[in-house]
């Protein structure tokens, strides 16, 4: 039976500033916005009152603030930083030279809409919108899951060979601002689970004269005093280790697991009721976390159905997704975000996993829940009944569907829907 004195209440952005707290972060920088901003003030309180012997970076925007990040990674020093939505796109740029310097900084993601129009509620836009920079990608379900997930996340980019920075994403407000009780560490433990970095760069000792040159050529360049790669060498190198890292991430996990007593399935995916379902939810985040209800509600009429809410998105965990799907006849997929032009991203990534698999099935996906709309347990019913009567036809839709959408009531709308 679990000891709450154990525990403490705290929010989300608070479960992620202790973990950076635990992991003695050596330098933070951030620019504020919500739902982002009180895991640095959380951190700047630590600072201030000697609990965290860090250096607090105070800068002008989110772009200065990764770069701050980039800087002061290279000399050596753990760092972290916290942001979301149009904060993250300004950073953008920062994102690649982070993840092509190999540079293994850790960054919370608040989930926030994008826009426009503006919007400070949640979805998973910000999020996927990045999925190409080059770094690793988690998701959270609540927040003693993120305290847990930013301590294993400084020891998978921080491994010699990985190397990548990493993104730890949790539901703006829905996580961020909702308080829960979360289990925090005594830090001789955590210290004997995350060791300091040893870093590959080390620009900070001021007795070895060093730069980093990210200029490169189209090939590799021999000179007298070694070779110099080329620019493909360096995107092969960073796609493999990203590639590999998937198994540094179970190992992370599995140590995790073992010396602090909590786990999140094998550290890549979490099942719920899949034991013997003969069809599924795939989601992520608040989405899976509401999946659950849906699915005890539907198990209670008979449907044969599981829970499978992807942790780690990148890289991509095809090879698990497979084998985990391999007798699988229907998957519905619930996406709190959209690939403009196709359909959910989690969806798209999910068919292109299984294309080459000998048994294929029925993949069918929904966008729910953008710019924080409700998702509720009813609606993702009806997504899963729909979804059966589709299978059992054979039939895909042409557009993209859309669960939750109050047309009727929009004027403006009614020719876009003709």
């Amino acid at each position: 039976m679990t000891n709450v004195e154990e525990y403490q209440v705290m929010t989300g952005n608070h479960a992620a500033a202790n973990a950076c707290k635990g992991a003695r972060v050596q330098v933070v920088a951030a620019y504020p916005i919500t739902p982002q901003s009180p895991v640095v003030e959380k951190i700047s309180f630590f600072i201030e009152n000697g609990e965290l012997n860090a250096r607090m970076v105070r800068v002008e925007s989110e772009q200065s603030a990764l770069t701050a990040c980039v800087a002061a990674s290279a000399t050596g020093v753990r760092v972290y930083t916290a942001t979301s939505s149009h904060g993250l796109l300004l950073m953008y740029e920062i994102l690649c030279w982070a993840a092509g310097n190999r540079l293994p900084i850790v960054m919370n993601i608040a989930m926030r809409s994008v826009g426009a129009p503006w919007s400070v509620w949640t979805d998973h836009q910000d999020a996927f919108t990045v999925r190409d920079t080059g770094w690793i990608q988690m998701f959270c379900e609540d927040n003693q899951e993120i305290y847990d997930t930013n301590l294993q996340a400084y020891r998978i980019a921080e491994d010699p060979s990985v190397y990548v920075p990493t993104f730890v994403n949790y539901d703006g407000y829905i996580l961020s601002h909702t308080s829960m009780l979360v289990k925090l560490e005594p830090q001789k433990k955590i210290d004997e689970f995350l060791p300091p970095l040893k870093h590959h760069l080390n620009l900070g000792d001021m007795n070895v004269v060093m730069g980093v040159c990210p200029v490169t050529t189209p090939n590799i360049v021999k000179r007298a005093e070694g070779t110099a790669p080329g620019y493909y060498e360096f995107r092969y190198s960073l796609q493999r280790s990203i590639e590999n890292s998937i198994n540094k991430v179970k190992e992370v996990h599995d140590l995790f697991a073992e010396k602090f007593g909590r786990s999140y399935g094998n550290g890549i995916y979490k099942t719920y009721r899949a034991e013997d379902a003969e069809m599924y939810i795939f989601a992520v985040g608040s989405v899976a976390s509401e999946s659950r209800l849906a699915i005890d509600k539907l198990r209670e009429k008979g449907v044969k159905i599981g829970l499978i809410s992807l942790k780690l998105f990148r890289p991509f965990p095809t090879k698990y997704l497979r084998e985990l799907f391999k007798d699988a006849k229907l998957i519905v997929v619930f996406d709190r975000d959209i690939g403009y032009g196709y359909e959910g991203i989690l969806c798209y990534e999910l068919k292109s996993a299984l294309y080459q698999s000998i048994n294929r099935p029925f993949i069918k996906g929904y966008i729910v829940g953008l710019g924080g709309r409700d998702v509720n347990a009813e609606d993702l019913i009806n997504g899963v009944y729909r979804s059966i009567d589709l299978e059992k036809k054979n039939e895909y839709s042409e557009q993209t569907e859309f669960i939750g959408l109050k047309l009727d009531e929009l004027d403006f709308l009614q020719k876009e829907v003709k």
